[in-house]
């Protein structure tokens, strides 16, 4: 009896030795490039040209200094505008995405189904497919080099819309709206006051992977900025890079991935508690 108690707790031991050494490795391999990007920013385009070195370098406040300071990057503009987009990108899409899955979820009307199959169609399709499309009537909209176009394009994301629509199934019950009704809430006020608290680590994940996605999108503000106040951080980086052999700077380029990174690890750091709650809930039903 002792032995078959011995023999398990060697086995559950090299369990835990084999998961932690396996977590300790993917851990390894996903900071080390952020490790990486950290150690070159510090260093000069000379050292980094010699090969990478576990050694940070002396040359971060001056390779920040000549980003901050080039004339044909305004890295300053580029923040704000990067940052301007994404929030109000995030914030409208997550809202009117959980509005739309509580129309759905909570409402019977003729053609539901048929509506919710629709929204999935959409989310097959690539945003390359309808990009000249769009091209053509924010053109004529007169709405090429601004920043509608951006915000407004990702407003109504199906991606968002049925991972919400999939917390709901599991975690919002009706009991609770029909109650609201009865007590003679509005359906805004119950969406707003009740729903929306529900909600939140939900919510909250989806703001966090849309800020992400639309922090770094390259593709759609190339097309439709052209002026140098108005681009984005990305835009800018690969601005940077492209730049010619006598201009080119791999520690300006290194300074600039590490600044445009800040904003993207403090919204994941002031959301993360959320993350694991609002995937595990969203797509497990009750």
């Amino acid at each position: 009896m002792k032995r078959e108690k011995g023999d398990e707790r060697l086995s559950l031991f090299i369990r835990r030795a084999i998961a932690y050494l396996v977590l300790s490795i993917l851990t390894f391999l996903c900071l080390f490039f952020f490790y990486c990007l950290l150690v070159n920013s510090t260093r000069s385009h000379p050292e980094i040209s010699k090969g990478f070195s576990f050694i940070p370098g002396k040359s971060f406040f001056s390779n920040l200094k000549n980003v901050l300071q080039n004339e044909n990057l305004p890295v300053l503009h580029g923040i704000w505008n990067s940052f301007f987009i994404a929030t109000v990108s995030a914030v409208s899409s997550v809202y009117i995405a959980t509005l739309t899955a509580y129309g759905i979820y909570a409402y019977d009307f003729k053609m539901k189904k048929a509506a919710y199959m629709f929204i999935l169609m959409v989310m097959m399709i690539p945003t390359q497919v309808t990009t000249l499309g769009f091209i053509q009537v924010i053109t004529k909209m007169k709405l090429l080099d601004t920043f509608v176009p951006l915000v407004t394009y990702k407003m109504v994301n199906p991606v968002v819309f049925y991972f919400m629509i999939s917390y709901m199934e599991s975690n919002l019950a009706l009991e609770i709206v029909e109650s609201s009704r009865i007590d003679g809430a509005g359906e805004f006020r119950t969406f707003n006051q009740i729903v929306m608290p529900i909600m939140k680590p939900a919510v909250a994940v989806e703001l966090i992977f849309t800020f992400v996605e639309s922090w770094n999108n390259y593709f759609m503000p190339s097309l439709v900025i052209k002026t140098a106040t108005k681009k984005t951080l990305p835009i800018l980086i690969a601005q940077l890079r492209s730049a010619d052999f006598l201009k080119f700077d791999m520690g300006q380029v290194y300074m600039l991935v590490f600044i445009a990174i800040i904003p993207v690890a403090i919204v994941y750091l002031c959301l993360s508690k959320f993350i694991i709650r609002g995937v595990t809930e969203g797509s497990v039903k009750g």
